[in-house]
């Protein structure tokens, strides 16, 4: 079943910040159990403070409630994450799609261990290019390099 009237909208640091960092987290447990919730908590505040700041990040919204957001660099997918209570519905797919239109081909890394993703992205035609035994911050989760090219 599909969220009904979704409107995709640039980020709104003034407005967005608390909403997109709580979707973030609940997001991340949900999807990242193996992380920990106390990596987990640090992680949060570079996302708070670094990462958006940094990014291109589009808000996906249904009558003024973020549900979920896509941030970029570049073409790459720095982040994809919507709530976990709103998943299933398309949400993802819309986001995926509009950062498609602005960029054209798109790349990103992603948690093998978190499957649901690793199949949402396969399902879409990202096919993986390579792996590392490590994540961004040198702990050993291991990470697929995937691209999508259009």
């Amino acid at each position: 079943m599909g969220e009904p009237d979704i409107a995709i909208r640039p980020y709104d640091a003034a407005t967005d910040l608390k909403q997109l960092s709580d979707i973030w987290f609940d997001a991340s447990m949900k999807a990242h159990p193996f992380i920990g919730e106390a990596r987990l908590l640090e992680q949060r505040q570079l996302i708070e403070e670094d990462y958006l700041p940094r990014a291109e990040t589009w808000v996906a919204c249904h009558e003024r409630e973020a549900l979920g957001f896509i941030s970029l660099l570049g073409n790459f997918i720095g982040g994809l994450f919507v709530a976990p209570d709103r998943q299933g519905m398309g949400i993802g797919r819309k986001l995926v799609s509009h950062a498609l239109d602005r960029q054209g081909d798109l790349s990103l890394e992603v948690y093998i261990a978190n499957e649901q993703a690793v199949r949402f992205y396969t399902s879409l035609g990202f096919r993986e290019v390579s792996r590392r035994a490590v994540d961004d911050f040198g702990h050993p989760f291991p990470n697929a390099a995937l691209q999508l090219k259009v």
